[in-house]
């Protein structure tokens, strides 16, 4: 399911209509009555964020906004000072998330977004966070047709809104629904061979090449860290290498993006406890965010270069599966011993990440939903990152990360953490101690990288338990609108 969003150059009177307003003065020149005018002016007094009028079966909604105070609907109260525009703007994404509800209720199948305040971000926000609002996972109910919801198309009408914008969000938000249908489609569908093809069938809809190793080239590169992973499952592993090469990038040497690809985590031999293993199919919403990622940005023919690279399994405690103990020689040839089979997911991406020095890359950024420790540190409010770089691309990320609103925490990579990674009879082991869980992971990925290098945890906001605003319930598709900033930062 999709929804499309199109800018149009007159207001069409048969429609249900949102204004976007910042004062009752915007209001005058429209067709309320005097009743419904004054109804307005007392709804805006009780600082109601939003109000409904039917009038004539026609559904009018009025969204105020004070830029001042960036909290819509305050009309009437004394302004405190401007906030940062991107506060206000997710503050008008949340808004129109919580009007969604409405629009759904009310059935309407189209609905018409009216500025009159005159400014085109604050309206592409307010759309963004309606067509978010919009998406559902439907394909396992028997009867999909009664859950669907009715809207299907968005129309703008403010003057300043550029084709260019109207058309980036239409792929954004494309992009965004097939990342998450990828994280929440299940195990028993989406092993690591189904997530290649899925990719393959993103790469065919945008235009960009999509290559797969199969078991037998994994074992001649000798990624022993993803074959190790792979070693309890009955599903072979892959590993799929996307690419964006347009003939006008902006770079000669690409970025690279590299995601955690573990189809499903039961933590192998240290198998997890209690219902820590629920939600484990969105293991692999690094690879999906990659994937939504390279889609959004072919699809907008943004000429940056960029790779892809997915390492792909579930790791289940089966057979012949991996143990403690165990010891590795990963695909650059160093030494691995295995303390918790439940940190596989670094053994996946380390060897992805040796990979990608081949390209001899400008940036390498990996995405995973790595440590339960970050999720504990910052909830899932945001992105924790490190990187062994501090310069102008990785405050263009943070940048980014404001824009819309995918924060990003920075931790340290202080040369202490590598203490804790010692191991008495290997290179390298791949747990640390209990403490500062996201760093030594962290740490362990910067072993096998020799270029600049950015670490995004995404363990706390990729999958949600509960509904949450325009991020909804379940996959997030985290990183892809950040990434799609950051690689249109570069024009």
């Amino acid at each position: 399911m999709n929804i499309k969003i199109t800018k149009i150059k007159e207001i069409q009177d048969d429609l249900p209509v949102i204004y976007l307003a910042e004062k009752e003065e915007n209001l005058k020149n429209l067709s309320f009555s005097p009743t419904e005018f004054e109804y307005i002016k007392n709804q805006a007094s009780d600082k109601k964020i939003n109000i409904k009028i039917n009038s004539y079966s026609k559904w009018s909604y009025i969204q105020w906004v004070n830029t001042e105070t960036c909290l819509p609907c305050l009309a009437g109260r004394q302004a405190t000072g401007k906030k940062e525009k991107h506060i206000v703007k997710e503050k008008l994404r949340r808004a129109a998330g919580k009007l969604y509800s409405d629009i759904k209720t009310n059935k309407h199948s189209k609905i018409l977004v009216v500025d009159l305040c005159n400014n085109a971000e604050y309206t592409i926000a307010f759309t963004e966070g309606l067509a978010l609002s919009h998406y559902q996972f439907l394909k396992y109910y028997s009867k999909p047709k009664e859950k669907k919801n009715h809207l299907e198309e968005i129309l703008i009408y403010n003057t300043l809104v550029d084709n260019k914008q109207i058309s980036e969000l239409n792929i954004l938000v494309e992009s965004v629904y097939s990342t998450k249908d990828l994280v929440n489609e299940p195990v028993s569908f989406l092993n690591a061979e189904q997530l290649s093809l899925e990719i393959e069938k993103l790469g065919k809809n945008a235009g960009f090449e999509v290559e797969v190793f199969n078991k037998k080239k994994i074992e001649s590169l000798k990624m022993n860290g993803l074959l190790a992973v792979n070693k309890g499952s009955v599903d072979p592993p892959t590993f799929t290498i996307l690419t964006w090469k347009p003939e006008n990038a902006v770079n000669k040497k690409p970025f690279v993006l590299v995601g955690k690809g573990v189809v499903y985590d039961t933590g192998g031999l240290n198998i997890k406890t209690g219902n820590y293993m629920d939600t484990m199919k969105s293991d692999m919403a690094g690879a999906a965010t990659v994937a939504g990622t390279i889609h959004s940005i072919t699809k907008a023919k943004i000429p940056v270069y960029v790779i892809g690279l997915i390492p792909a399994t579930d790791n289940r405690p089966n057979g012949n599966a991996y143990a403690s103990d165990d010891i590795i020689t990963m695909h650059n040839g160093t030494t691995v011993e295995v303390k918790n089979t439940d940190a596989e997911g670094r053994l996946i991406l380390a060897d992805a990440l040796s990979f990608a020095k081949k390209y001899k890359p400008e940036l390498v950024i990996d995405l995973a939903t790595l440590t339960g420790s970050a999720h504990a540190a910052i909830g899932d409010l945001g992105i924790v990152a490190m990187s062994n770089v501090k310069d102008e691309q990785f405050k263009q990320l943070k940048v980014s990360g404001n824009n819309v609103y995918e924060r990003i925490v920075e931790f340290p990579l202080w040369e202490e953490y590598d203490e804790m990674l010692k191991s008495d009879i290997a290179d390298i082991k791949n747990l640390g101690a209990r403490e500062a869980g996201a760093i030594t992971a962290a740490k362990f990925l910067e072993h096998f990288t020799d270029y600049p290098w950015i670490h995004l945890d995404i363990a706390g906001s990729a999958f949600l338990t509960k509904q949450d605003n325009y991020r909804g319930i379940g996959a997030t598709a985290v990183g892809v609108r950040l990434l799609f900033d950051f690689f249109n930062s570069k024009l």
